[in-house]
């Protein structure tokens, strides 16, 4: 929903410091809404059967027509949705996003998506894993996950929610120390580390000493910062119209690891579609839209890219 009625407002009482409001009790006019599918899992499984991946989606969904509908579009895409189970329990998830023009907040419904059962892991045969939030109970398998694909040879890139940056300390660290892409926005980061979101270096540094492997926080319309440990890389977008911010971070995610394994392991590749996936996707509405195919071209951004070793810093 695009609503120009929501203020702005600043708080310490939000981790961002900044928050919505509108006034209490009043009926609020919507300038303009959109329906589309999203949710982390069918976003970035959309990005990588477009960039030529054969790709399969395990999730949830419900009996009804937006489950329905869910499966037809990726089916029609070309995703395997072979593993997606399927529930009467509850509907399918469903989101309502405040677009207020400089970003946007989604009031989440977690439905179906919580009850996803016996993930037939015996069938899963995949060189990568993309695993975005689960929440809720959900969050509890992600270990489960995580160890299935470590002791299979599989490369996993995790992008987790609040509920899993939430699970014990021990536990979570015993996950994020066999993840070879970590994928986190600006807040989750400061949850992950216990650091104010604005304090990168530090962040950095405390996310190397867990993750052993390429760590990324995503900043917004500022762009991203990147950790493979041993160099810092920072890329920030041009300015351009945006339709809606819904799905960039999916898009810049998926678009990475897209990058990442096409070039065979160069994070500057990994970058520049990551980063041309997002400019793609906020130009149009809703999270899938916009996501890039394999033949599209698009026109590569500087990329700045930090070697320390010690207290000497050399930039190029």
């Amino acid at each position: 929903m695009k609503i120009k009625s929501i203020h702005q407002v600043k708080s310490k009482k939000f981790i961002s410091q900044k928050g919505i409001c509108f006034n209490l009790g009043s009926k609020i006019d919507v300038d303009n809404i959109f329906f589309s599918s999203g949710g982390g899992g069918t976003n970035t499984a959309t990005t990588f059967v477009q960039q030529g991946f054969k790709t399969a989606f395990v999730g949830a969904v419900g009996q009804d027509v937006a489950g329905q509908e869910i499966l037809r579009e990726l089916k029609e895409m070309g995703v395997d949705i072979g593993f997606v189970f399927k529930t009467e329990k509850r509907p399918t998830n469903y989101s309502v996003i405040f677009g207020t023009g400089e970003d946007r907040t989604v009031l989440a419904y977690r439905g179906a998506s919580e009850l996803l059962e016996n993930i037939p892991f015996l069938e899963l045969r995949a060189k990568w894993f993309y695993l975005a939030p689960l929440s809720g109970k959900l969050s509890g398998i992600t270990k489960e996950i995580v160890d299935f694909a470590s002791k299979n040879n599989i490369k996993i890139a995790f992008n987790p929610g609040n509920s899993q940056l939430n699970l014990p300390k021990k536990v979570l660290e015993d996950i994020i120390v066999k993840v070879n892409v970590l994928i986190l926005n600006q807040e989750e980061a400061s949850i992950l580390t216990g650091i104010p979101y604005n304090e990168e270096k530090s962040i950095f540094k405390k996310i190397d000493e867990i993750c052993p492997g390429i760590a990324i926080m995503t900043k917004g319309p500022e762009g991203a910062v990147i950790s493979d440990g041993k160099h810092i890389f920072e890329a920030k977008p041009p300015q351009i119209g945006i339709k809606d911010r819904t799905g960039a971070g999916d898009a810049f995610g998926s678009g990475f690891v897209a990058g990442f394994i096409k070039s065979s392991g160069s994070v500057e590749e990994g970058i520049q579609l990551g980063m041309a996936n997002s400019l793609s996707c906020i130009r149009k509405w809703g999270a899938k839209a916009g996501i890039l195919k394999k033949a599209d071209k698009f026109e590569k951004i500087a990329i700045k890219k930090e070697i320390c070793l010690g207290n000497n810093c050399k930039v190029k």
